[in-house]
């Protein structure tokens, strides 16, 4: 039975490590983003629509400062000696998820009347699966080797 367990962790090691990882990336973003609507909006549950501007982006900078030398160095183990190109086309891919959250927010926040704290919730599981998505695809793919 543990062999099993250890051969299904082997097999899918890159998601389960995503799944650690990009959860440690909504904690640092979700603080962030908390402790500036504390600080600064004095908590509010419904922030305006530039308050939540304001938030995502103090979201989206401490999520893409965490998530890119953690995702290159665990989860896709990449050896990509051009750092900077993999670094703008992780931020470039980021920036896409980054209108995807605003969106949300100001949907559910401003045009619904969803709470701050549950609409911050269902905006971040969207980020997550789409970042995951597009790292895999676009930042980090695998080279195809010559035959």
């Amino acid at each position: 039975m543990i062999e099993k367990i250890k051969a299904l962790c082997v097999k899918h090691r890159e998601i389960l490590v995503y799944l650690i990882v990009g959860g440690m990336t909504t904690v640092v973003s979700l603080a962030a983003r908390f402790l500036w609507n504390f600080l600064f909006y004095g908590g509010t549950a419904y922030p305006t629509s530039f308050q939540n501007l304001i938030l995502s982006t103090v979201d989206w900078v401490a999520g893409v400062a965490f998530a890119y030398p953690t995702n290159r160095k665990w989860v896709f183990r990449s050896q990509n000696p051009a750092i900077l190109k993999e670094a703008s086309g992780f931020v470039l891919s980021r920036v896409t998820t980054y209108v995807l959250n605003i969106l949300v927010m100001q949907l559910l926040v401003n045009l619904l009347g969803v709470n701050f704290y549950v609409s911050t919730f269902i905006a971040a599981v969207l980020v997550v699966v789409g970042n995951y998505v597009l790292s895999k695809l676009f930042v980090f793919r695998k080279k195809k080797e010559a035959p």
